[in-house]
């Protein structure tokens, strides 16, 4: 029987591991693609040698992300429920949000593409505008901004302050939210980067004490609801 604690312990550990490995990808296979603003025809080009890479990207970032994102969103609401039950309320529905965000982006994005290759060779210029198109769709969703995780970390970090997670795991939260809201501005977006960073050390931080409360090896302040699924 897998209770919540174990449960979103794991998912967070996904969560910082599928932001490590779209890093390294985005810095590697994707450099050609994220190296400064290609051209649509650019863009179209890149697609087409890398459909593959550019899609196992997708679903690591998007899919397996925002799937990640539901058992932890409910796990940190058991965890905070109890003390700040407003606060964790607004949290969890932003956390829900934000999962539904980034799979749609991560759909959106994969169904896109191969359109986009199928166009290339005998409509290269609506292959174009295809991709154009989806790319705005795509990043208004949540791949060119971090809006709403940046809120969900916020909420939960302001929730936990009094109660419930390390004050450390809270600074970093919030540094990470204000980081993520920021990216409302276009000329702040580049401030992403310093949430995804954070992120994969908060992911993993509270992950890590999940499983080991899982375990009987910490017992955090208050104890974590014991509720199975």
């Amino acid at each position: 029987m897998v209770r919540t604690p174990r449960m979103g312990g794991i998912a967070a550990l996904v969560a910082a591991a599928t932001f490590v490995i779209g890093i390294v990808m985005f810095v590697t296979v994707m450099s050609d693609y994220a190296t400064g603003d290609p051209s649509p025809s650019e863009s179209v080009a890149f697609l087409v040698d890398n459909q593959v890479a550019f899609q196992i990207w997708n679903i690591i970032i998007y899919l397996c992300f925002g799937i990640a994102l539901v058992p932890l969103t409910i796990a940190v609401h058991a965890r905070l429920t109890a003390d700040s039950p407003l606060i964790t309320q607004i949290a969890t529905a932003f956390g829900l949000i934000w999962a539904g965000l980034v799979i749609a982006s991560g759909m959106i994005a994969n169904i896109g593409v191969g359109t986009v290759v199928d166009l290339a060779d005998s409509e290269s210029s609506q292959a174009e505008s295809v991709w154009s198109s989806l790319d705005a769709v795509q990043n208004g969703l949540g791949g060119g901004n971090e809006i709403v995780g940046g809120l969900w970390v916020l909420l939960v970090s302001w929730a936990a302050w009094a109660h419930g997670l390390p004050k450390g795991l809270n600074v970093l939260g919030m540094v990470c939210g204000v980081t993520g809201v920021a990216t409302i501005a276009p000329a702040l977006e580049d401030v992403g980067a310093v949430f995804g960073i954070g992120m994969i050390v908060w992911f993993t931080w509270i992950g890590v004490l999940l499983l080991r409360e899982a375990h009987g090896e910490v017992e955090l302040d208050p104890p974590l609801t014991r509720q199975s699924t």
